[in-house]
């Protein structure tokens, strides 16, 4: 995409869970989407989108996180007019449940639905117009993937995703994830599909490292998942 015709994009980090929440606004209209906002940078968040004069339309989580709790319910209440998404098959409350090849438009750009399940049930990764960048949320990390050892995990699910819903777009398409825990920011298919320590393996080898990781829980994950079930307003 052209300089001119490029959204304005920001990528904001978290560092209690180490998320990266996005900020995408057409540049034109200050339409703008933000994908997986966190509580803790609620304010932080809110002020950017202020001092950059946009019209947030849509908070979209990419699935229902099990480490930090989403600022989108928090947020709609800062913000007028703002509506939040998350997948049809996330058992989580929101304004649109989102279907596969569903697009949140904002001004001339627009995110295309991915669903890409495995880490869980309602796992999307979304896709800009032009196929240049694209949010995986925790399917796919920088060198790695989401676990699947809770909330619907299934390993052979997840392969399949990862190599058919991601791994098919441009070898160049930019990748940029819920999550980073060793400071890396961005990938590319290509680098994926010839880096990931895991998912360069075939599907039964990929069962295999995923059914004998042995993490424990995520801290926050018996306060996180009931809270996102219903928009981060759990006791909050």
């Amino acid at each position: 995409m052209a300089k001119s015709e490029a959204p304005i994009f920001r990528q904001l980090f978290e560092s209690q869970s180490c998320t990266y929440t996005y900020l995408l606004a057409d540049k034109a209209s200050k339409e703008a989407v933000i994908i997986d906002p966190v509580l803790e940078t609620l304010d932080r968040d809110v002020k950017l989108v202020q001092e950059l004069g946009l019209n947030l339309k849509v908070a979209v989580n990419t699935h229902c996180h099990a480490d930090h709790i989403t600022s989108t319910g928090l947020m709609k209440k800062k913000i007028a007019g703002l509506q939040s998404a998350i997948s049809k098959h996330s058992g989580a409350k929101a304004d649109i449940q989102l279907s596969d090849g569903e697009k949140i438009t904002f001004g001339k750009h627009h995110l295309t639905v991915r669903e890409t399940p495995g880490h869980t049930n309602g796992c999307v990764t979304l896709v800009l117009n032009d196929e240049s960048m694209a949010f995986t949320g925790d399917a796919l990390l920088i060198r790695g993937c989401g676990r699947t050892d809770f909330q619907q995990g299934s390993p052979k699910r997840l392969y399949q995703s990862v190599h058919e819903r991601i791994f098919t777009l441009p070898e160049d398409c930019l990748l940029y994830p819920a999550h980073d825990y060793k400071g890396q920011t961005a990938t590319t298919v290509g680098e994926e599909r010839k880096h990931n320590p895991r998912l360069t393996k075939n599907l039964e080898e990929f069962v295999k490292i995923m059914d004998n990781l042995n993490l424990p829980n995520p801290k926050k994950i018996d306060v996180a998942v009931p809270a996102n079930l219903v928009c981060g307003l759990h006791d909050v």
